[in-house]
């Protein structure tokens, strides 16, 4: 049900203003389809949280065969992918997977999902364009 309460992005206009009219806080945008088991997963893990980062983080859907505008410049070939974005910049982050651009695989712990955000919002408030990860997960499956 989180992705029937989260709020989706219909168009590639949407992700774009989304990304650029948020100035305060990171913009977290879950790409993948929304019949997906693991953005199913992932839709109700981050509207869990919601209220929990609402004040630095803006989570948002947006289902790749919908808007496939972003498919090819983020290599959006993954059923599921979160992306993170502060003040119109890509964030990165490095989860020790060697994809530093995006985070590809579930993550279903709410306070590991805390923490990720956190951390990357920390990082971009001080102009980091890549942070580190508070966990590894070189040993899971991407």
């Amino acid at each position: 049900m989180g992705s029937v309460f989260l709020p989706h992005l219909h168009t590639g206009w949407h992700v774009d203003q989304a990304i650029v009219t948020e100035t305060e806080r990171l913009v977290v945008i879950r790409f993948g389809n929304d019949g997906d088991r693991e953005c199913m997963i992932m839709d109700e893990l981050l509207y869990s949280i919601a209220e929990k980062v609402k004040n630095f983080a803006a989570i948002y859907l947006c289902d790749i065969t919908e808007v496939p505008d972003f498919n090819e410049i983020y290599e959006l070939q993954d059923p599921l992918t979160v992306m993170f974005f502060y003040q119109n910049k890509h964030m990165m982050c490095d989860f020790g997977t060697g994809n530093n651009n995006k985070m590809n695989f579930l993550v279903d712990d709410k306070q590991e999902m805390i923490d990720i955000l956190e951390t990357i919002f920390r990082g971009a408030r001080k102009n980091k364009g890549l942070v580190i990860s508070p966990y590894d997960y070189n040993h899971k499956r991407v």
